[in-house]
């Protein structure tokens, strides 16, 4: 089984939890194009954090997911346009409920078994809360790693990107380290207002 866990970057997991997603909930519209993976990974329902990455950022995870064999680039006869797929129940041999559940976690953060099976069921119809905590003691007991963990507050969480938190410490804010302009923007914000600034004061002089 292919180890994955402290290899995933923040971007990487979203990249491969909106492919997983489009996978299980529309078929019909799977696999993504760049563009719709792009929107996928942008969506501001069923996200958190809610992000922008630009196309270059996608691009790149999804190079990084290719060369881990987590995404594979579809094009040729009947594809016009390249398009991606994710390998990850094929990677790790996870049927759907697990993959369901992976999906989750991976767009939203650390969840509860109840949070859990009501955001997964458009992807796998759980009996009850304790098939959802089966299912996930199963991905903690993964060989060679686990995939989830406990995290603090009665939550699991994935492992793709990290060890887990301790238990019983309050959970860090998530860091997005992935370029989306934001600080460029924000930069040149500021620099125009300053630009402002000192046009207006030199306005107010003339007439002091």
């Amino acid at each position: 089984m292919l180890a994955v866990v402290d290899i995933l970057h923040p971007v990487e997991v979203r990249v491969l939890g909106a492919l997983l997603e489009k996978d299980i909930t529309t078929p019909e519209y799977y696999p993504l194009t760049l563009n719709s993976l792009q929107n996928a990974c942008n969506q501001k329902s069923s996200r958190d954090p809610i992000v922008s990455y630009d196309e270059d950022t996608i691009v790149q995870a999804l190079d990084l997911l290719r060369n881990k064999q987590l995404v594979l680039r579809i094009s040729g006869a009947g594809h016009r346009v390249e398009k991606y797929a994710h390998r990850l129940g094929e990677k790790l041999n996870l049927g759907r409920r697990e993959l369901a559940l992976l999906c989750v976690l991976m767009l939203r953060g650390p969840q509860t078994v109840g949070e859990l099976r009501g955001r997964t069921e458009r992807m796998h119809d759980f009996t009850d809360l304790e098939e959802v905590e089966r299912c996930l003691e199963m991905l903690e007991r993964t060989e060679p790693e686990p995939l989830v963990a406990r995290a603090s507050r009665g939550r699991w969480m994935h492992l793709f990107g990290g060890s887990a938190e301790p238990a019983n410490e309050p959970e860090a804010a998530p860091q997005l380290t992935a370029r989306s302009g934001l600080e460029e923007r924000v930069t040149a914000l500021e620099r125009e207002m300053e630009q402002l600034k000192q046009q207006f004061e030199g306005f107010r002089r003339q007439f002091e």
